[in-house]
């Protein structure tokens, strides 16, 4: 098998191909390696090569329904056991931080006879919608390499859009499985709240708002997966109700006719970008040719203190997640990136007070998107309000870089907190992607799926957003789109 043939099948696909013997995992491991030698010094979405970790699971007798098929994880919380856990951090990566053990994903994933066989990059713990880590440097999206993949998954969706693997690992915690599909012309879908597992240590991140899954090319992939990931695991905060039928099947099957709101207007009042509501207008068509009931329409809530509130929360998560590198590395400051560190600052600084009455507003949000997904069965809008950036056009400018230096060197959190700095970093970088975050705060599941590219030639996806539980519903109408408007053919010339 040549790669030109390769790149033709999805995940199932393969593995259809190893189970009838006509090629082995062997065989498209190397075929793998290759194809990511070959781009990734362009990409720079794969991080960490565990070459000789897959070769030889790709040489033992493997067993599942992907059975042989090479795939990459990300390098953030989905853990390979005995092999680097650098989470986009610089202090992790210079003390060598590895895993103990296999995340409960992870062991998943190779129960179901996948091959991992590196870690893709991500930004410093997640941390933004892009990924460019001063740890690795940035990930550069295979349709321009002179703009961003996306993030916090940008790695991994680089590496799938250029053909590497047909899907790798992701989390999303604030959009960053939907975000980077948006960006490199895949398909994301982020499950609910307690769908796939966090263990075996923990079993909940950020209060259930991050979920983990992957991003792919086919919808299909995307759905056996969610089949072979989901279900309870020790420590499980609650038991989440299975699916009534398994989601692949669920994805074969007519959706039926959906009544949908959509939405271009920014949550935040900030400006949208004309090939985003192009995006959505071109959705918006195709929904109605395929006979489903649209109109304009969204929840009713306060979506900037929405995203405050996320921030909150994500701020003291990240000032833990600090604490705990210093503990385990003995580093200072110099172990993290300064947006990090001013991020960190502002979680320490928040009263305790605060952040609870922050996470107890997030209760009138889930009842005011419950209410909206009873008159429509899902909520459509742009899953970015502009194209992919170029590569630094999100850096923190140097005069806020120098302040914050000045105030973290003092140990001005408070003054920090009083000159609304952080604020308005967090909205300036929230006007690129003030869709997401909804569906992480409520704990629904959402997708983004991949039918607009704009002038320039650069993937925009369209967001929708479903109820608790409408994992399956969702690929269902997901795979009608796929049939009527096929993206999987489509490909960056790289």
């Amino acid at each position: 098998m040549k790669f030109e043939e390769y790149r033709k099948f999805d995940a199932i696909g393969l593995a259809e191909l190893v189970n009838k013997g006509e090629v082995t995992a062997s065989e498209l491991l190397e075929l793998a390696i290759a194809r990511a030698e070959a781009v990734n010094p362009q990409l720079n979405g794969l991080i960490i090569p565990l070459y000789e970790m897959a070769r030889q699971r790709a040489a033992a007798s493997l067993s599942g329904p992907l059975a042989g098929v090479p795939m990459l994880v990300k390098d953030l919380f989905q853990e390979i056991g005995g092999q680097p856990d650098y989470r986009g951090n610089k202090a992790r990566k210079q003390h060598d931080i590895r895993a103990e053990q296999d995340s409960t994903l992870v062991a998943r994933w190779k129960q179901a006879g996948l091959v991992p066989f590196g870690r893709t990059n991500t930004p410093e713990f997640g941390a933004k919608g892009i990924t460019e880590p001063d740890s690795f440097g940035p990930a550069r999206n295979p349709w321009n390499t002179g703009h961003t993949p996306g993030g916090s998954s940008g790695g991994s969706a680089a590496m799938v859009a250029a053909g590497v693997v047909p899907l790798a690992g992701a989390n999303d915690g604030g959009g960053s499985i939907r975000i980077p599909a948006a960006c490199c012309g895949l398909f994301g879908l982020k499950p609910g709240r307690g769908r796939t597992p966090w263990g075996p240590t923990f079993t909940e991140a950020m209060h259930g708002i991050a979920v983990n899954h992957v991003v792919t090319r086919s919808v299909r992939d995307s759905a056996l997966l969610l089949d072979l990931e989901q279900g309870d695991e020790r420590g499980s905060l609650f038991h989440i109700a299975p699916p009534e039928q398994r989601y692949v099947v669920a994805g074969s099957g007519k959706p039926g006719r959906l009544r949908i709101g959509f939405s271009t207007r920014s949550p935040l009042g900030k400006e949208v970008d004309p090939e985003a509501v192009k995006a959505v207008e071109k959705t918006v068509a195709l929904l109605r040719d395929l006979g489903h009931e649209v109109e304009e329409a969204e929840p009713q809530m306060d979506a900037k203190q929405m995203c405050m509130d996320w921030l909150t929360v994500w701020f003291g998560q990240c000032a833990a997640e600090v604490d705990e590198v210093k503990a385990l590395t003995g580093c200072g400051d110099e172990g993290f990136e300064l947006d990090t560190l001013a991020i960190a600052a502002f979680g320490r600084a928040t009263p305790a007070h605060e952040y609870v009455k922050c996470q107890s507003r997030w209760q009138q949000y889930m009842i005011a998107m419950d209410a909206f997904l009873e008159q429509y069965d899902f909520w459509l809008t742009p899953t970015l309000a502009m194209p992919p950036a170029g590569i630094g056009a999100m850096a923190t400018p140097m005069w806020q870089q120098n302040a914050l230096k000045m105030l973290l060197k003092v140990g001005g959190e408070k003054l920090l907190m009083k000159t609304g700095m952080i604020e308005q970093m967090a909205l300036e970088n929230f006007k690129y992607m003030p869709f997401t975050q909804f569906a992480n705060v409520t704990g629904v599941p959402a997708m983004s799926v991949p039918l607009h590219w704009t002038e320039a030639g650069l993937p925009l996806g369209s967001q929708f957003v479903g109820a608790h539980g409408d994992e399956g519903k969702l690929l269902s109408l997901a795979a009608q789109l796929e049939q009527a408007a096929p993206w999987f053919d489509k490909t960056p010339d790289i």
